[in-house]
């Protein structure tokens, strides 16, 4: 089954899709293709997710900035805020929207997807809404100690009357073990037969490193590691700084500051001839996650030799920020999606070590993963779900019981089970 044409034929007929499977499935490259096609027919797509690093993963923006929702977490703090009624020009925004994508609908709150409701009632939305995600992958981040709230849990989830398109393949790797301990680990079954294949992963650590990638659960262990280890590397220290390019003079420093830490681009990226790296983004001749060895710099070039032999000529690439504006053309107002600023940077990291919520999308291979920093539910199969080769994984033995670190939240356990998504 073609289940890109599947979803898109459902769109065109105004049907609201809800696109759902585990990790490693293919569901950002559904995405990223629907998109393409309503572009390629100049149709208007609002490409949205709750948190800034998901939304660059798509090219979009967050929910709050494009619903024009303030800093409200709910219905009340919006009128609190005075932010209830909706402004004109936002309601002309939804207005003209052919499709709203909104990616990581895991992290999307009851709150926030009510609010969601109000302002596509609002604005007159009369396309269709594509949410994407898996409900036991990451949460909505809460405040405090207040209980984990799902977008499903919401009433206005019923209202919308999604039509689910499951995707089941993994593609991520072929290990058909493997992929049986992924699901396991995906709803938390945890048996004696499962704990004893993940603590078959549990191995003593190579002398060299530098082979593998850390998946930590923290940013400052991520860079310590990645610090400590490119010290190691003999040689000169190649500093690549990101080009910024504001096309919006009211651009703020901390605007695109923001912008470059959602999108996982290096203000400075250190380099030196011999680091492992790891590409950030896909392309045709290499893929988010891949893994190569710098093997020379220039001004203008970064030369990445990856594991099959053949070297990689990178130039730095642009990562955008836009926004929707309405504008003349030819006599006629029109919404237009404009660029507020391009950041242009290298699309490698040191591979030496990431953190987990930082590798989302990615396929790495060569992989460490530190147990003892997972804390959130679903984390542990996120990070599992990274592996693209289980021969060449490695877990660090945990502090606790496989079955405490694999946990997953019992609603959205639930909910997926029942298939009610």
């Amino acid at each position: 089954m073609n289940y890109m044409h599947v979803t898109l034929d459902k769109l065109n007929n105004h049907q609201n899709v809800f696109l759902t499977g585990g990790a490693g499935v293919g569901k950002t490259t559904i995405t990223r293709e629907i998109i393409a096609e309503y572009e390629a027919e100049a149709k208007k797509v609002a490409k949205l997710a709750s948190t800034g690093m998901a939304a660059t993963l798509i090219g979009g923006q967050t929910l709050h900035s494009f619903l024009d929702l303030g800093i409200a977490s709910d219905m009340q703090e919006l009128q609190q805020n005075g932010k209830f009624e909706i402004k004109k020009k936002i309601k002309k925004l939804i207005g003209a929207m052919d499709l709203i994508v909104i990616d990581e609908v895991s992290m999307v709150s009851d709150a926030l997807f009510e609010m969601i409701e109000l302002r596509l009632t609002q604005g007159g939305f009369s396309g269709s809404l594509l949410l994407v995600g898996d409900f036991l992958q990451l949460p909505p981040v809460v405040r405090g100690y207040g209980e984990v709230k799902y977008a499903f849990e919401s009433a206005s989830w019923q209202n919308f009357n999604f039509e689910t398109v499951e995707l089941t393949h993994v593609y991520r790797t072929d290990d058909s073990a493997f992929i049986e301990l992924l699901h396991a680990v995906r709803f938390g079954q945890i048996d004696e037969s499962v704990h004893n294949r993940l603590n078959a992963f549990i191995k003593p650590l190579p002398n060299d490193l530098s082979q593998f990638s850390f998946l930590f659960g923290k940013n400052l262990s991520a860079s310590r590691h990645n610090k400590k280890e490119l010290e190691h590397i003999e040689g000169e220290l190649f500093t690549k700084e990101a080009q910024i390019i504001k096309h919006q003079k009211t651009t703020s420093d901390k605007e695109v500051e923001r912008f470059m830490d959602d999108a996982r681009i290096d203000k400075n990226l250190e380099l030196k001839i011999g680091a492992p790296v790891l590409f950030s983004r896909n392309a045709w001749n290499y893929f988010n996650g891949e893994r190569g060895v710098v093997v020379n710099v220039d001004a203008s070039y970064v030369y990445v030799e990856k594991s099959d032999g053949k070297v990689v000529k990178l130039e730095s690439v642009a990562q955008s920020k836009s926004l929707w504006k309405e504008k003349t053309l030819k006599g006629k107002k029109e919404m237009v999606e404009e660029n507020l600023f391009s950041v242009y940077q290298y699309p490698i990291k040191l591979a030496f070590a990431i953190t987990i919520h930082k590798s989302q999308g990615m396929s790495i291979e060569d992989l460490i993963i530190d147990t003892n920093e997972i804390f959130a539910p679903s984390q542990f199969y996120v990070a599992l779900s990274r592996a693209s080769n289980p021969k060449r994984l490695t877990l660090i033995a945990p502090r606790k019981q496989w079955y405490k670190l694999a946990f997953v939240n019992e609603k959205a356990m639930q909910f997926v089970k029942e298939g009610r998504c």
